[in-house]
């Protein structure tokens, strides 16, 4: 397997990569993914999206080395996704938190990260950190059998970061999170890349990537349809949004008249509502707002 040149290597690589599922029998059954060619740069927020079914879990599972590819290569920091140094340097939160319920969270997070081999005074550290982060440092005593799906997707967030990861694989960071929960988590995906961090997104909650990744690959059936940076792919270059602060009656006329038949609509702009809800309940925390 050739590896490509250290100087010019991408963080995640993949050439032609192809996953068929066959049967007890070995004969072809589904197949997963076809022929995906990727490159994912460092200090990169990469999202990939698609329905049910459409590849994105098995290309997750190609790049950590759990799943061997029918055809093409992976490269993870330039090297195979098998190879121990790149597992090291990864954080890995699945689709579904799986947690040991009888540990609290300071036992979570000191298991795992003897796991990875970090030294105890490093752990205890990283272990209070990353409590406070997620939100969990009132309930870091608590068995994690007393715990909601939200505070045990915070702490399973915690353990992908405990070993301080180059490389952060998020599938469906937000499942079962509030909104509050939700907006936090794509905050915490904003300071991992200003820290220098990749991190590879999934989630079916398009607003949460359109917010975050600086480019999204979009996959269907197995198939790589669409990818490019998130603002190029949503531009509509077919019209313009004209913003003005205050406008009088004068001036919206003028604008009336200028556009003429192209005029689509002309009103106050429409705040969006994860934005609204979080100005909310910001107020009401503060006694700021009105009941």
């Amino acid at each position: 397997m050739t590896v490509p040149t250290p100087a010019a290597t991408p963080v995640l690589r993949t050439v032609g990569l192809g996953k068929t599922y066959h049967d007890f029998w070995g004969r072809p059954r589904v197949q997963a993914l076809a022929g995906l060619d990727l490159e994912v740069a460092p200090g990169e927020v990469f999202g990939l999206l698609g329905p049910n079914g459409s590849g994105k879990t098995t290309t997750i599972k190609l790049l950590l080395g759990l799943l061997s590819p029918t055809k093409g290569e992976a490269f993870v920091f330039g090297r195979d996704p098998g190879d121990q140094d790149a597992k090291r340097r990864i954080g890995y939160l699945p689709e579904e938190t799986y947690l040991y319920r009888f540990l609290d969270a300071e036992e979570t997070l000191a298991f795992f990260g003897r796991l990875f081999g970090l030294p105890s005074a490093l752990i205890k550290s990283r272990t209070d950190e990353l409590i406070k982060l997620v939100g969990l440092d009132h309930a870091r005593k608590r068995r994690l059998g007393e715990y909601s799906k939200g505070m045990a997707r915070r702490l399973g967030l915690a353990q992908t970061l405990i070993n301080d990861p180059a490389l952060v694989i998020l599938d469906e960071p937000t499942s079962g999170l509030d909104p509050i929960g939700s907006a936090e988590v794509k905050d915490l995906i904003i300071r991992l890349k200003q820290a220098g961090k990749t991190v590879l997104l999934c989630s079916h909650l398009l607003a949460d990537v359109e917010d975050v990744c600086d480019r999204i690959a979009i996959l269907h059936q197995g198939v790589l349809r669409e990818l490019g940076p998130v603002d190029a792919l949503l531009r509509a270059d077919d019209r313009i949004q004209v913003e003005l602060k205050g406008p009088n009656a004068e001036q919206l006329a003028a604008i009336r008249n200028a556009a003429g038949s192209s005029l689509v609509s002309v009103a106050p702009p429409r705040e969006r509502l994860e934005s609204h809800f979080r100005r909310i309940i910001t107020e009401a925390k503060g006694g700021g707002s009105k009941p």
